[in-house]
């Protein structure tokens, strides 16, 4: 049996509410502030069509953050180096918290929107689960390196959206200054996971 195709009014209601949602988030003071039945308002559709498409408000915001991140997403499982499967770990675990560092720049609002609708945690979130597995297991091929699970945990920390948040948007710390600083964290950590231990 072929699967159906989506009708073409359906296509259109979806590609106009995440229009509308990304353009919503993007210039609201807090995500908060974005409601369904904005949303659907802005979109020219009715908030039934909304909750039928994705379920709910967390449902739309995790299908916006994913169109938004599928050119990552496709350079991470396919693309050349930096962020392809074929660079060395040790250069491609800082060139993926800096992708995920600038998206999140690019994005403040909508990935403080998805992270704020942890159902019990954000580190269970999908999104979450999926950057840290691919970390940890680059992280574990690192010679000398032990710890991978938390230690992909900690790189991911200094990527919250939150922070990002509260360091562009409140202080004011340039892009480029926080690129810099994150890939000097990340060389730091990198260089004192796989030091050996040392007696005293």
């Amino acid at each position: 049996m072929t699967e159906r195709k989506p009708r073409k009014d359906a296509v259109r209601n979806r590609a106009a509410t995440l229009a509308a949602a990304d353009a919503l988030f993007a210039g609201c003071r807090s995500p908060e502030e974005v409601t369904m039945a904005d949303i659907a308002a802005a979109a020219g559709v009715g908030k039934g069509t909304l909750f039928r498409a994705f379920g709910d408000r967390t449902g739309l915001i995790r299908a916006l953050y994913e169109a938004r991140l599928e050119p990552i997403r496709k350079a991470v499982e396919a693309g050349p180096p930096p962020l392809g499967p074929a660079t060395p770990p040790l250069q491609r675990v800082p060139a993926l918290l800096d992708a995920v560092l600038t998206f999140k720049l690019d994005n403040r609002h909508l990935a403080l929107a998805l992270e704020g609708t942890g159902d019990d945690s954000p580190y269970r979130a999908e999104h979450y689960e999926r950057w840290h597995a691919l970390l940890r297991d680059l992280l574990a091929r690192i010679p000398g390196l032990t710890g991978s699970d938390f230690t992909a945990h900690a790189l991911l920390a200094a990527t919250r959206a939150d922070l990002v948040e509260h360091l562009a948007g409140h202080k004011g710390v340039p892009r480029e200054d926080l690129r810099r600083q994150l890939a000097g964290f990340t060389a730091t950590i990198l260089a004192a996971a796989r030091a050996p231990a040392t007696m005293d």
